[in-house]
C-alpha cells in the first residue's frame, strides 16, 4: 500500500473513530469530578487570562499540542467558574466527557495514569 492510500484508508478510520464518538456522547455526555483547589483555581485563571489574538504563524506540531492543551485547560476552568460547586479544598464539577478525556490523556502522557 502506498502513502496515499494508507492515508485514505486512515481518512476512513477517522470516521468510525467519529462515529464511536457519537455514541459515546449520547451515552455519557457528562461526568462529575472532585479536583483539588489548586488545580481548579488554575484552571480558571486559563479561562480568565487574556491572551492577545496573535498570529502564530509557523507553528511546530508540539507548539500547536501546547496550545491545543492551553484551550482544553481553560474551557475546565469555564465550566468551573459557571457551574463548579466548591466544597472545602475541592470543586465538584460536572465536565463534558471531551473535556474530562482531554485531561486524562495528557496526564497519561506524562505517566501519571495507567493507560488502558
Amino acid at each position: 500500500m502506498v502513502d496515499q492510500e494508507r492515508y485514505v484508508l486512515y481518512r476512513e478510520e477517522s470516521k468510525v473513530l467519529a462515529a464511536i464518538g457519537e455514541h459515546v456522547d449520547a451515552q455519557v455526555g457528562r461526568v462529575t469530578v472532585r479536583l483539588p483547589r489548586a488545580a481548579a483555581e488554575a484552571a480558571v485563571a486559563a479561562w480568565e487570562r487574556d491572551d492577545p489574538d496573535d498570529d502564530f504563524g509557523e507553528e511546530t506540531h508540539e507548539q500547536y499540542a501546547l496550545r491545543g492543551q492551553a484551550g482544553d485547560l481553560a474551557l475546565i476552568g469555564l465550566v468551573i467558574s459557571d457551574d463548579g460547586r466548591w466544597e472545602g479544598e475541592e470543586v465538584v464539577v460536572d465536565l463534558h466527557v471531551h473535556s474530562a478525556g482531554a485531561a486524562w490523556l495528557q496526564a497519561a502522557e506524562l505517566g501519571l495514569v495507567g493507560r488502558p
